[in-house]
Order: structure tokens, then sequence, then C-alpha cells
């Protein structure tokens, strides 16, 4: 039997942080993500021309002449006249306005991104950096100064639309090796003569560096008529529009926020964007090459340029972005097998919109001066004076987005988006499953931490049951995968923000009749039951990586206990279980913060008793129940350190549950013994007839725990963003063998 291909994961590096919120483990955690990579290239179809004997030339990737015919390049492979001018030279580089030398790199032939992948080989960049780093320099200066000049033409013809293209490829390609070399990272905000700010030639303070004419270059190149988006005009070369006079606010890519208009789609340019988007987030991924810092002054400057007042592009590039992942729908019309039939060209760019729209948005918030919402304000940023971010566009214009139809187009895309795996038909693997799930759970965690308007619409409604299925479904289904331990707290991070509204509370008891294929107890009940269930297998067969999550898990319950009108048999059997685990005296003294488990799990019990009590199913195990809580206070007999077992034995919220035995179980048992009893159904009968009123003590005040954000989880969402896209982009492999610090790579 073969061997299957290796797989990588992904481990944070760094120390814990101080600080986390109530339930979040910290940031220092071991993070896991995996891909399966692909079988490698043929190495006969790739050659290395390597560097000159004087290494004047270097940059002398090329073909072998097999490789050429086969793949049908010319004028990839450097000339021996060009070597001999090289070795005439010296040590002398090569002039950057020798454009004969140089328009062989993007302008002979079409190429794909793969092709230059394969072309321009890890070694071979490394090599010109430390042995032609003047070559290198010139190389990536003049391939930004080809994209410059074809944002200022407007790309009207077709060769000029390829060489854009090539050398967009060629600078993805390049910029890893760039941002690896702590001597190389600042060379793109050097400055440029001549590139100045105004436009004009002006002196060297006012230069631009080429960073910024990159990203110019870029988003101008993302709204260009005939390239990008569908011009408005009868296109001739003389007639064509001014790629500087249109207002690309009329150019959106999708319909959805803020744009009622949905173009006709073209897949050349879904394709010419998604290239254009991979290298603006080879540019963002800079932040792959630093180790991870708490500090949040450590902002990434190629997002900061981008996502200023610099960029014009900024609010129609912000809404496409956002508007073409929510407006995207898989499945299309439904017909089965359509996806193997027809290539679908908008999941790439659905995918890439989604990776740079979450980068965009990266920015710690614990940091800005956001308002506290209760849940009955309605003060969000947008009626602040000073909106958190905004220095950051996008996250200024997310945090401000306030329409109910713009709130609910979102929600139904990234739902029906989340939903797809789930989808089940009779037919097997005859419908498209999307992949990009972690980078929507990503997106939706940003919609509802910068925009809580956004937060109380999802809460709203039972909408928000259309984002928990999936997410319990994603967590059930990685739960016992090492390499999917970052699935697992962005799913459980989520839910902990939403549970700490009363409205997600509430929700949970819509009955839940939508059956998802999931490995869990068939049961008949509400969401409430699903979560409970789901969080049960998680915590009792998960991998044991997660076990920092229990905390995170039992908080969402006991968030939710007090607002729960009923639980399934199964669900409660399940919290008894755990109570019976986590009451045993191995797990106790196993660790110092154990025993906050079983006060939660006291606390869930108590606040259904006290808010929620009309004969709860529970009750029925009362006996059960009062033999195991015996068990929690007895087992601190056996530990070596009686003062510790105290400090908590003692404050044991016991009180409520006693006088609910105390009365019931005495009930219960004179039934059974009077009537002959034994079916379980005739005693919750009897129960759900009884009150407890005036015989329990008063109720306590609801607590519930909320997120709290803070500089150690922004970066753990950071990490764990970067984590996600390295591992999606495998082809090409972007940042593959590149010396990333961010993460640790492994071999799974």
């Amino acid at each position: 039997m073969p061997r299957s291909p290796p797989a990588l994961t992904l481990r944070l590096r760094g120390q814990p942080g101080a600080g986390h919120a109530v339930g979040m483990p910290c940031p220092g955690l071991a993070v896991g993500f995996a891909v399966t990579l692909g079988k490698s290239r043929d190495p006969s179809a790739v050659a290395v021309a390597g560097l000159s004997a004087g290494g004047s030339v270097g940059l002398s990737w090329g073909l072998c002449p097999r490789a050429a015919e086969q793949r049908g390049f010319r004028g990839q492979r450097l000339r021996a006249e060009e070597r001999e001018k090289g070795q005439e030279k010296g040590e002398e580089p090569v002039e950057a306005t020798d454009d004969a030398f140089w328009d062989q790199f993007w302008a002979d032939t079409a190429t794909s991104v793969q092709d230059v992948f394969a072309l321009v080989p890890a070694a071979e960049i490394r090599a010109v950096r430390e042995e032609s780093p003047s070559n290198l320099a010139t190389l990536c200066y003049k391939a930004v100064e080809k994209l410059v000049q074809g944002a200022e033409s407007g790309c009207h013809t077709e060769k000029e639309r390829q060489i854009v293209l090539n050398c967009c490829r060629l600078l993805t390609r390049i910029l890893p090796y760039i941002f690896e070399d702590p001597d190389w990272r600042g060379f793109f905000w050097s400055t440029v003569p001549g590139a100045g700010r105004g436009g004009g030639d002006e002196d060297d303070e006012n230069a631009r560096p080429l960073a910024e004419s990159l990203l110019l270059a870029v988003t101008d190149l993302l709204f260009c008529p005939d390239f990008t988006v569908q011009s408005h005009r009868r296109s001739t070369v003389d007639t064509a529009e001014d790629i500087h006079s249109i207002d690309s606010c009329e150019y959106i890519w999708e319909a959805g926020v803020g744009f009622a208009h949905s173009p006709q789609p073209n897949y050349i340019h879904d394709l010419n964007r998604t290239e254009l988007l991979k290298l603006l987030l080879t540019c963002f991924s800079e932040a792959m090459y630093l180790p991870p810092s708490s500090d949040s002054s450590n902002t990434n400057p190629w997002v900061q340029f981008f996502c200023s007042t610099e960029n014009r592009h900024a609010l129609p590039l912000f809404t496409s972005l956002l508007n073409i992942v929510c407006a995207y729908d898989p499945v299309g019309y439904g017909i089965p097998y359509n996806h193997l039939l027809f290539s679908d060209y908008r999941e790439p760019l659905v995918e890439e919109a989604a990776q740079v729209l979450i980068v965009t948005l990266d920015y710690d918030s614990s940091t800005s001066s956001s308002p506290t919402v209760d849940g009955t304000t309605t003060g969000t940023a947008m009626d602040d004076v000073d909106p958190p971010g905004p220095d950051n566009l996008f996250v200024n214009y997310l945090s401000r987005i306030h329409r109910e139809e713009d709130f609910q187009f979102i929600l139904k895309g990234v739902a029906r988006l989340l939903s797809n795996p789930l989808v089940q038909t009779y037919l097997p693997n005859s419908a498209k499953k999307i992949q990009f799930h972690q980078e929507l759970l990503v997106l939706f965690w940003k919609l509802c931490d910068f925009n809580k308007k956004f937060l109380f619409f999802v809460l709203k409604s039972s909408d928000v049951l259309d984002i928990l299925v999936p997410i319990l479904y994603f967590l059930n289904d990685a739960r016992a995968d090492q390499s999917r331990v970052g699935l697992m707290h962005i799913g459980v991070f989520i839910l902990l923000l939403l549970s700490g509204e009363r409205n997600f509370g509430v929700r949970l008891n819509k009955p839940y009749s939508v059956r998802v294929p999931m490995d869990i107890p068939v049961f008949t009940g509400t969401h409430a039951d699903l979560l409970i269930i789901v969080f049960h297998k998680i915590i009792t067969s998960g991998h044991q990586r997660l076990q920092p999550l229990f905390d995170c898990l039992l908080t969402i319950v006991v968030n939710v206990s007090p607002y729960l009108k009923s639980l399934s048999m199964v669900a409660a059997n399940k919290l008894l279980h755990l109570l019976e685990a986590f009451s045993t005296t191995w797990f106790l003294f196993s660790a110092v913060q154990n025993h906050h488990l079983v006060f939660f799990l006291l606390e869930v019990f108590n606040n259904i008793i006290q808010y929620q009590f009309d004969g709860k199913k529970e009750a029925s195990h009362s006996r059960r129940d009062r033999r195991r809580l015996s068990s929690a206070s007895s087992s601190a007999q056996w530990t070596p350190t009686p003062d510790w077992v105290m400090s908590w034995k003692s404050k044991l919220p016991l009180q409520t549950i006693m006088r609910l035995l105390q009365v019931l179980v005495p009930q219960v048992e004179k039934i059974c013994i009077d009537k002959g009893l034994t079916d379980e159904s005739e005693i919750l009968k009897f129960l759900q007839h009884g009150t407890l009123v005036g015989l329990l003590p008063v109720p306590h005040p609801i607590l519930i725990r909320k997120y709290q954000a803070n500089s150690g989880t922004a970066m753990w969402f950071r990490t764990y963003m970067w984590g996600v896209i390295y591992l999606r982009n495998v082809d090409p492999p972007i940042w593959y063998d590149t010396d990333v610090k961010l993460f640790e790579i492994q071999r799974v």
C-alpha cells in the first residue's frame, strides 16, 4: 500500500502571555494546522543555469532545452552573450537601463504562476541575494516599475497585460526570500529617486518607497477597465477609460454591501484579480518572518499603508472583497457533479479575497477605545468621535456598516459558506465543498469583534443557529486531530463571544430538527442539547492538547444555562457524566486549577434549577446526582495539602442542589414504592407537575463571563491566521521552505 504524502503542522513559538481573559487559553499554547503536500515536481523538468563565473549577472534562471520545448517557453534562458557581457564587466552589476536584458524576465511569452515557481528555484534566489545583491535589487525595482507603468497606461494591450501578470508572478515568487533575510527586509521601504509622492521628480525627502509604489500600482490595477473590471465604454485604445479619472466605487466587483449592481461574470477578470491579490497577500506576509510579539505597536507597514488614506481605492476594494466572499454560492444551480464538469474561476478569487480581507483586518481591538456595549444600548464604534483603528480604513469601514439589509447579506453569505461542507446529497461527491472555512471563521470573528451592531443583529433571530451548527460540526470533526487544534480554538472562541450575550442562550431553545452528519448519540431536543452533547464529546474523546479548552467550553455552558428551558435526557446525562469525571480524586488533584471545572458544573445545575426549573429531566437522576456530589466533597481527604483543598471545598455552591435533593428524593422514592413505578417517564410526569416555589434559596444573580480582548489573544489570532494562509497556499507554495519565524513547521 503506497504511503500517503507528508503533512505539515505549525506550532506557535513564544512564551505564554499575561492577562488572559476568562476561559481563554494562553497564547503560548501549541496550535496546530495541517495540509497534505502534493507530489514533488519532476526534477528533470527544471534546470538551473546557475551564477556566472564572476557572479556579476546572477539572475540566471532558465529551462533546460527539453523542458523548454515541452512547455513551449522561449527566451527565459539567459543567452551566452549575456554571460559573456557579465564576465567582461567583471564584478559590475547589470545596469537598470539595460532593458534588453531585463525585459526577458517578463516580456517574452505567457507563463503561469506555477511555471514561474518551477523556473525560479529557492536556492537560485538565495544565491543571487547573497552573491549579486544589486542584480536582485534591480530586478525588484524593474518589476515594480513595469507594474507602475501598466497602472499608468491602463493596460490597454494584451502585451501590457501579459507583462503586468509576469511581473506579478515574479514578485510573488521573490518577496518571501526578501523578507526572510533581516538585512533585506527594509529594502522595499527604501526610496527610489524620481518616485515622488506628488508624482513628479522631487528631492529624496519626498521620494516614495518602493513598497508604496508597488501597493498603489496593484490597487490601481485591481480597478483597471478590461483587465480586472468590466469597462463602461466600448473599448478601443483611443476611447478607453483613463484609469486615473474613473470613480472606482462604480466598479465594485460584486453586488452586496453599498452596491446594488452585480456585474456580468468574466473569468479572465477573475483570474487577473486572483493573481494581483496573491501578490498583495505576499506583500503582507512580512509578518510571517518576525517572531511573535505581544507589542500591539508592531504594526505591519504593508497593511498599514494599504489601509490608509493614501490608497484612493480603499473603500471600493474593501467592499469588493467583502461582497465577493459573501455573495459566493459554490453550489450554483445545484446540478449534480457540475463542479467536475466546469471550472469554477470564482472560487480561487473568493479564497484569495477572504485571506486578504482577514489580513487587512488584523488589528488589536484591545488597544482601542471602543465603547462598552451591554446588549441594551445601540452604541457602536460608528458613534465614537474616535472609532477603533481610525488609521486602518478597512477596520473603520467594517465597524461602520449599520444597514439591516447589509447585515442580512453578510450573515446569510457566511452561514451559507460555513454550512457548505455539511451538505448531504444522495449522490456521493456530487456537490462542491469549499475548503476555506477557517478563513470564514476568522472573518466572522472580526465582524462580531469590530461591529457590535452586527453581533446584536446575529443574535436577534434564530439565524445565529446557522452559524452555531457548522461550528459544532467542525469542532466535533476536528476534536481528535492534533493538526486541527487551531480550528478547535477559533470555533470555541466564537462561541464564547456569542455566549456572553443573553440572546444566544435564548436562541438555543429552538428545536434541533436538521440532521447534520455527526458521530453523536441520537437525541430529540434543542440546539442547547446539541451544544452540550458535542462539548461532552470533545472533552471525553478529544485530543489531549485540548485540555486547556475545558475551562472555555464549560464557561460557555455556564453562560447559557440560565436561559435553557429544557434539556433532553441525553444532554442531562452528559452533564452528570462530566461532573462525575471531574469529581474523581485523580483528576481533581492532577492540576491546581482542575477544581474550577466542578465549580462550573455546579453553577450550571444551580442556574437551571433556580431560573428554569419545571421538572428538568436531570432531576430524575437526583439520587445519582447526590452520590456524585458527595464524591466531590469527600475526595478532599485524599489530598496531601488539606489547606488548599479547604480553600475551595468550603466554597462549593451546593446549597441549592442539596435543598432540591432534600425535597425531591423522598417524594420520588415514596411514589415509586406506593405506585410501584419503574417507568422513568411516569416519574418525569410527576416531577413536571411539582413545584419548588418557596422551597429553594433566593435566586443568585446571573453571572455572565464575557470575552475580554487582550494583546495575548490578538497575537494568537495573528499566528493562527498566517498559519492557515501558509498552509492553504500550496499551488503555488508561496512560503514553503522559507525561514518563517512566526511559527514552527513540523512534518506529521
